[in-house]
């Protein structure tokens, strides 16, 4: 029998009251094969942890170094000009009091560090997302007519933002090699497969702007399968999770109680998602071959991020990274179901 192509993968970000040897050995007790820590999990007192110390844990936990989880600081360094409070969890308190410009550089400069960082560990695919480039009027998505006068174009002004926010930060990805997978997903650059696409071509079709599937982020219109076939040559990354619509609550209510709200993240069994199909997806869209070639891998990682309201964090992950073990990594199949019949 030939080889599963896939391996359970665990993200970080969610798991971050863990320092990295904890979430470590938090992967390994749940099933997991590899892991993808959160860039705050690489930290010390100075700055980053070395290269040899990240490596070393990794080796002691004997898991894959699948990744690592980018996404805060991506979006801090693409919101900062908007003013907005709502970076401050995923900044020093220091940083914080500073002005958005000021927010914006040290954004850029941790950045920098960061991707250096990613080379030296042999870490070629970033998982991401790019902040909100085009202010907060077109993030909400309402199709109202006043983004655009005769003075103004917020459209257009969003798309020179992000090519020149972006672009040193891009230069050196494409310097590295590291491909900057941006997960599309709400108040973010690209919210849907046509905005994506869309700074592929403000951006003379980059090649390091990739793709971070996540099909939990499709409850809106644009369904999982439409959304990745649209983008799919670019996907170089992918979580699995899982999501419910409650009826009859409005998508956009303003509450920040998980429980209260319209869409909930739920354990990856009693989603609305067939997380089968969604696998098959990557494999039509060559995402495991892409992230092997690319990491010098024999398997790519499922990498769950299962959440949950009701159910304790750890628990409910634990239960998807032991679901995509038990379900989801399969051998690709060889040639046509057909071939042998009548044999």
């Amino acid at each position: 029998m030939a080889d599963n192509c896939f391996h359970a993968s665990i993200e970080g970000a969610q798991h971050g009251a863990k320092n990295l040897e904890q979430f470590l050995e938090y992967a390994r007790k749940s099933g997991a094969a590899g892991a993808q820590p959160s860039n705050y999990m690489l930290q010390n007192e100075k700055g980053f942890k070395s290269a040899k110390e990240i490596k070393d844990a990794f080796a002691k936990a004997k898991l894959s170094f699948d990744g690592i989880s980018s996404h805060c600081p991506f979006w801090v360094h693409t919101t900062a000009w908007t003013g907005t409070t709502g970076i401050r969890p995923f900044i020093p308190a220091d940083v914080a009091k500073k002005t958005p410009e000021q927010i914006e550089k040290w954004a850029e400069d941790y950045l920098m560090r960061l991707l250096d960082l990613c080379a030296e560990l042999g870490i070629k695919i970033v998982p991401m997302f790019w902040g909100a480039a085009f202010g907060w009027e077109l993030a909400t998505g309402y199709p109202w007519g006043f983004w655009k006068g005769s003075d103004y174009d917020l459209l257009k002004e969003g798309q020179e933002r992000f090519v020149k926010k972006t672009e040193k930060l891009r230069k050196h990805a494409n310097k590295l090699g590291i491909f900057l997978s941006h997960e599309i997903h709400p108040g973010t650059a690209a919210m849907c497969a046509d905005d994506f696409n869309m700074l592929i071509e403000i951006c003379d079709e980059d090649k390091c702007l990739a793709v971070n599937a996540d099909p939990s982020h499709c409850w809106e219109g644009e369904s999982w399968e439409t959304r990745f076939m649209k983008v799919a040559s670019r996907i170089y990354a992918c979580h699995v999770k899982n999501f419910v619509i409650r009826r009859d609550v409005p998508l956009r209510k303003m509450e920040s109680n998980w429980q209260k709200r319209a869409m909930q993240f739920v354990d990856i069994p009693s989603g609305v998602l067939n997380m089968m199909r969604y696998v098959e997806l990557l494999v039509h869209a060559g995402y495991p071959q892409r992230y092997c070639q690319v990491m010098g891998r024999k398997t790519a990682p499922l990498v769950v991020e299962a959440e949950s309201a009701y159910r304790d964090l750890d628990a409910t992950s634990a239960n998807g990274v032991q679901y995509v073990r038990d379900n989801l990594c399969f051998p690709l199949a060889a040639g046509s179901f057909e071939e042998g019949m009548g044999a």
